[in-house]
């Protein structure tokens, strides 16, 4: 064999091993392609299936934040945003009723972030994150009480941990449980609750699992606790 057919047998040999390994990594990627999806599929039906449940606004969960009397036969549901004003409004009338209506009643908060609030759903897994740490109604309270403080800003994060270090809760359990899987679920739950009850702004308030127009002052509220009551 002369050197220069030499040379031509090992281009031959090199090119056809070049092909031989491409056609192996083929292989393996369509076999990696065929075990992903699969398992992709099974993460994200997982991840739907094993959210808290969308319920109505009459039944409550065990995902659900209830203040009040835990036994009481009017149920009342607040599906709010946190960065939304007339939200803040609604929270400022249930407050002033409260120290007449909190023996009488359990409030039902439900998550409900508008898009057009930049910050809505941020405040919202940092409320539910303080739950995790059994810190969901002062948390609420407080995103409530300065919301016009961390609304206007470029990036509430120094605010909202700020309101974690009053709570005196673990920021760093914070930091990790804001990111989980299952405080996105929950916001997300509560959303298809307030759509399939009709939700179509905020705040959007039910008792007893009635639509009821917010009520402006603290006794048009006790007006309603008290209509409700009559009709059980």
């Amino acid at each position: 064999m002369t050197s220069k057919e030499e040379k031509r047998q090992k281009k031959e040999e090199k090119q056809a091993a070049a092909k031989r390994n491409e056609k192996r990594n083929s292989l393996l990627m369509k076999a990696a392609i065929a075990l992903f999806v699969p398992l992709a599929l099974f993460v994200f039906y997982q991840g739907i299936f094993t959210g808290p449940p969308s319920l109505p606004p009459d039944i409550i969960g065990d995902a659900d934040h209830v203040r009040g009397a835990q036994d009481s036969d009017v149920t009342i549901t607040v599906y709010a945003d946190f960065q939304c004003p007339a939200c803040l409004n609604e929270t400022q009338v249930i407050a002033r009723a409260w120290p007449r209506i909190s023996e009488d009643v359990r409030v039902v908060y439900r998550n409900f972030p508008l898009d057009t609030h930049r910050f809505s759903f941020e405040a919202a897994r940092y409320a539910e994150a303080a739950g995790m740490q059994d810190n969901f109604w002062p948390m609420h309270d407080l995103l409530f009480a300065n919301q016009l403080s961390w609304s206007g800003v470029e990036d509430p994060t120094l605010f909202f941990e700020g309101y974690a270090e009053e709570l005196e809760l673990d920021l760093e359990q914070l930091r990790a449980d804001i990111e989980l899987p299952e405080v996105r679920a929950k916001i997300n739950a509560d959303q298809q609750s307030g759509i399939r009850a009709g939700v179509r702004s905020t705040p959007s308030m039910y008792i007893n699992g009635e639509m009821v127009s917010n009520p402006q002052t603290a006794g048009g509220l006790i007006d309603l606790i008290e209509e409700a009551r009559a009709s059980i």
